[in-house]
């Protein structure tokens, strides 16, 4: 039997890549699959998935729609019986400098927040009285490698504010969920991935793009493509993730590093890696006042804070 044989997903923004690769994997392991995306794309990827004998549904609209949002997982519930993956994957990407005419960075604003976070908080929270009644389930936020210690350049860009603040936001619904949802076996995580070969980032390297100068109008060079991460391996990583039960932790994933889980993290870094990506103290300290701390904060000590 299939591994997530009996079980139901849900992807956003699955008409291609990430998206197509996470709805794609969850279907080959047994799981009938409830996917959207704003583009009618995500129509021909539920067809193909039909012909292959999984249970799909597939609907066409704008992740930003609260109604088509309820309105999906009701369906998905309602044919498949529970709803017990939830993927959160749309996402906007937009230039934004500082230097903006005003009613551009509201605009971009609004998007970016409407779509990166706002939704990600109507579909989970749309999921979770049905994961509660099935005993459990699995809600995977797809970030990105800027909300973790640099491994590349090009991270945080000063045109990025906007984006990388959505990105940040994540962290608080994925760790307050996560503590939330933990008695009763619904498991919160973040995937936060590094340059990963999909339709946006190959964007960037075409005519209007940020990096059009480093592409041609096909999209970037092949020596670039072979340094970004396959959307299949992201996926792979995804079903170990479940496998594995963890909760609250951002999973880094970066480009030209093993795409592995790794040990889990201790309670206080799991969210925001050591830049030593140990996940450890450097020292063993007690509780404060930390005299002799080369850095005085509170994630140094080990185990959990008590009273003095």
């Amino acid at each position: 039997m299939a591994y997530l044989s009996g079980k139901t997903a849900i992807v956003t923004g699955a008409a291609q890549g990430l998206g197509k690769a996470f709805a794609e994997r969850l279907a080959a392991e047994g799981a009938n699959v409830a996917i959207c995306d704003i583009l009618s794309d995500v129509l021909t990827v539920g067809v193909e998935l039909v012909a292959k004998g999984h249970g799909v549904l597939a609907r066409q609209f704008d992740i930003t729609s609260r109604a088509d949002c309820e309105a999906l997982v009701a369906d998905a519930a309602a044919k498949f019986g529970s709803v017990d993956i939830l993927v959160n994957n749309a996402a906007l990407w937009r230039s934004t400098p500082v230097t903006d005419p005003w009613e551009k960075a509201l605009t971009d604003f609004d998007e970016m927040m409407d779509i990166n976070v706002k939704a990600v908080m109507v579909m989970s929270r749309l999921v979770v009285p049905h994961m509660l009644r099935a005993g459990g389930g699995d809600i995977v936020n797809i970030s990105t490698d800027y909300v973790l210690p640099l491994r590349r350049d090009g991270v945080n860009a000063a045109d990025t504010d906007l984006y990388n603040a959505s990105k940040w936001a994540l962290n608080g619904l994925t760790d307050a969920a996560a503590q939330a949802l933990a008695e009763d076996n619904v498991r919160v995580n973040a995937l936060c991935m590094g340059p990963t070969d999909t339709a946006m980032l190959r964007a960037l390297f075409m005519p209007g793009g940020k990096l059009a100068h480093l592409g041609t109008a096909e999209g970037p060079p092949p020596e670039v493509v072979a340094g970004f991460m396959d959307p299949a391996d992201i996926a792979r990583l995804m079903i170990d993730l479940f496998k594995d039960g963890r909760t609250g932790e951002n999973i880094g994933v970066w480009a030209g590093f093993p795409i592995e889980l790794g040990p889990r993290k201790r309670w206080d870094v799991r969210m925001r890696e050591r830049a030593d990506f140990t996940g450890q103290p450097l020292r063993n300290f007690g509780l404060p006042p930390w005299t002799d701390a080369p850095e005085p904060v509170w994630h140094l000590a080990v185990g959990q804070p008590s009273e003095a």
